[in-house]
């Protein structure tokens, strides 16, 4: 039966000089054409030998080919990284691009990134730079350090670290710290790729500087103190400081690295980010580096930043890895700018992650409200509530902001129904569910986008 139907499909010949086909072919390539019609045949075959497809369903089928390739090519010529409407409310949100970028920095990088730049020329000495220069001195500036350097991410930034500084040699940290970053990874195994051996002391809740001062040794290449900014430990627990730790490194005269994390650069007022170490409070501290991402609380563009004493960081330039983890144009020139914002202190207005942290409780409260009385679907109830936003992305585990909450639930729809419904608009709009409850949190969003979310709550049809 399954070959008597096989026969029945036409062929791609034929197929091409339909005129609902033939007009594809005048907006995509051939070949385009070509290989999503083949993938949409074969997939057809395979439902007709598994049983899927019967004589009758298959005329059906095949005239809805054009349409299914229609659909399938503008997918294919659509640019996969697309916008969304973060309405979670998790502010650092990983899987939605962490921290937007400031619409003016945006605007204003686009005449250096598409066109000759300097990069890595030197304009007052008519030769060769470094493409660090482009950063360096503003961020030792805002910092008051010696130097600094940049690679691609944060976990870069450790890893070059560790292989510059510690290669064949113990680096000693807290059982406590050992902790897993984004995507399975895990800071052991990040030691043992740098060519670091792993010096564990202290258990997982209590390490003291005891601890750390039996472990130094010899062999010893630095100590090492990580933000555990994606966990807490309570009850039970002592934590050794980067002042105590800063003066055993430079009586033993080993380095201290600190993996800060999230980026914050100065003490923050926010309530939520009380317990999230500073990069400024590291440095004075006494830490000889520190590391830290571009891309969460320091609210620019993925990377990995390196902070500290001046031999150190000539050092990691030097490393042949440096070259496979540095960043490009397009990066450089926005870190640039997002830091010029905080040199001229204009970053809680001007960067999207600052401000959406400080936003006054009140003012999305009234956001929430105009939304709520602006939904007419009759399918659906909505209210406001109070809740809580988060920080999100591996900073200040724990810590939550108070916001107001939408709320809705579907009169002959599931939530579930509704957040999927939302999620593949044009523009889509992440939410999450609770107890059978679509929530929407207006902190991640910003205004101009209220009336996006309020438009399709409006058009959802049940």
């Amino acid at each position: 039966m399954s070959n008597k139907l096989l026969r029945k499909i036409p062929s791609v010949n034929d197929l091409l000089v339909d005129p609902d086909i033939s007009v594809l072919l005048e907006k995509f390539p051939k070949s385009m054409v070509l290989s999503s019609l083949n993938r949409l045949l074969d997939s057809l075959r395979e439902a007709i030998r598994e049983g899927a497809v019967t004589g009758d369903h298959l005329p059906i089928l095949v005239a809805e080919l054009p349409f299914r390739l229609k659909d399938d090519l503008q997918g294919m010529a659509e640019p996969s990284l697309k916008p969304v409407i973060n309405a979670t409310g998790i502010i650092i949100y990983t899987n939605v691009g962490r921290a937007p970028i400031s619409r003016r920095i945006a605007e204003e990088l686009l005449d250096t990134i598409c066109s000759y730049n300097n990069l890595e020329y030197d304009l007052a000495r008519g030769g060769r730079g470094h493409r660090d220069v482009h950063f360096e001195s503003r961020i030792t500036r805002i910092l008051g350090c010696e130097a600094a350097s940049v690679c691609n991410n944060a976990a870069a930034a450790l890893m070059i670290i560790l292989n510059t500084l510690a290669h064949d040699r113990n680096v000693i940290i807290s059982r406590g710290e050992l902790v897993e970053i984004g995507g399975s990874f895990r800071i052991p195994e990040i030691l043992e790729k740098s060519g670091a051996r792993l010096r564990e002391v202290g258990t997982t809740n209590r390490t003291f500087i005891s601890d750390y001062e039996k472990a130094v040794d010899e062999d010893t290449g630095l100590i090492l103190k990580v933000h555990t900014g994606n966990y807490q430990i309570t009850g039970f627990t002592n934590e050794t400081g980067l002042e105590e730790l800063g003066r055993l490194a430079a009586a033993r005269g080993i380095p201290l690295v600190h993996d800060a994390g999230s980026g914050m650069l100065f003490p923050s007022r926010e309530k939520c980010l009380e317990n999230e170490p500073s990069i400024k409070g590291s440095l004075e501290a006494g830490t000889d580096l520190v590391c830290f991402s571009g891309d969460k609380l320091l609210g620019g563009p993925q990377a990995g930043i390196i902070v500290g004493k001046r031999e150190y960081v000539a050092r990691i330039r030097k490393n042949p890895l440096m070259r496979t983890l540095r960043i490009d144009k397009v990066i450089c020139s926005i870190l640039d700018r997002t830091l010029l914002e905080y040199e001229m202190e204009r970053e809680e207005v001007s960067i999207p992650v600052r401000r959406f942290i400080a936003l006054p409780a009140g003012d999305i409260e009234a956001r929430a409200e105009a939304v709520v009385s602006g939904i007419s679907n009759p399918g659906l109830q909505a209210v406001t509530a109070p809740g809580f936003s988060k920080s999100g992305g591996g900073s200040s585990p724990g810590g939550e902001i108070p916001t107001t909450l939408v709320m809705l639930s579907g009169k002959r729809v599931s939530a579930s129904a509704i957040e999927r419904y939302l999620r593949s608009r044009e523009m889509p709009i992440i939410t999450r569910i609770e107890k059978e409850k679509v929530l929407i949190d207006l902190r991640t969003v910003f205004p101009e986008q209220d009336e996006i979310i309020l438009r399709e709550i409006n058009e959802l049809k049940q």
